[in-house]
């Protein structure tokens, strides 16, 4: 028969018991409570220890417990997806072995949240131009590849078209780094800390996290909406959140470091 061991998505300043429901991940419908040792806490439920399969949906039940959690919490530190301990002795074990580091860890993170934003461009021909027009060297590089005949070699016109390339790709991440720039800059009194991560598409400009205190969500959609009218013609942002901390928080608690 398969043992269980506990799957952990998060950890919470609770002294209590705490019932989450039938939601653990895996799709068994498993119940997710807590594992706590002087008034820190692991959020858990059953898992096969030995059966761990990585796919999107157990990525986002990990993440919709974690959202369930914060219903209920003011603290809570998420755990990276995959984390499944022994037994519940383990747990209280290593909560005792870390339990200044996380009990700091809680308090500074005490009511902080995170938001999404992503950024992207509407028209990309126009941004090449743009590229064109503010890189000079870009465009008279373009205008001598399609000036190039057949006879002038075909390895050359190849490397100069890949050399144009990077300049581009350059370019473009310039003007990524500089808009991040001007849209947290617009957050600094209401942000403590943002993160920019790796865009997906050509088109996309921002993939940006930032951390914020509960409570001041309504101050955060008055920038966005003051930044959304003020770029309208140019770009469009989408936001998610209040979501848990993953972008500036990334617990790593098995195995501890004394068993890597």
């Amino acid at each position: 028969m398969e043992r269980d061991g506990k799957y952990i998505y998060c950890i919470i300043g609770a002294d209590c018991e705490c019932d989450f429901g039938p939601i653990g991940i895996g799709g068994r419908g498993d119940l997710v409570s807590t594992i706590g040792f002087e008034g820190i806490s692991m959020v858990v439920s059953d898992h096969p220890l030995n059966r761990f399969v990585v796919d999107p949906d157990g990525i986002l039940a990990h993440q919709r417990v974690i959202e369930a959690v914060m219903k209920e919490h003011e603290s809570v530190i998420p755990v990276r997806f995959g984390t499944v301990a022994a037994t519940p002795d383990e747990i209280r074990n290593l909560l005792d072995r870390r339990y200044g580091e996380l009990s700091e860890l809680l308090l500074r993170l005490r009511n902080k949240v995170e938001f999404n934003v992503t950024g992207r461009w509407h028209d990309m021909a126009a941004i090449y131009k743009e590229v064109e027009r503010t890189h000079p060297e870009i465009k008279e590089q373009r205008a001598r590849i399609e000036s190039m005949r057949d006879g002038d070699g075909e390895a050359l016109k190849q490397s100069l078209i890949l050399e144009t390339g990077h300049q581009i790709e350059a370019a473009l991440e310039v003007m990524k780094e500089e808009k991040f720039d001007a849209v947290a800059s617009l957050f600094r009194k209401t942000a403590m800390a943002s993160k920019m991560n790796r865009t997906t598409s050509p088109d996309m400009f921002m993939n940006a996290a930032f951390l914020i205190d509960r409570g001041r969500e309504v101050e955060f959609d008055g920038i966005m909406e003051i930044l959304g009218q003020k770029d309208a013609d140019r770009c469009d942002y989408r936001y998610s959140g209040p979501l848990a901390i993953f972008n500036f928080v990334d617990l790593r608690i098995l195995p501890e470091k004394w068993e890597l």
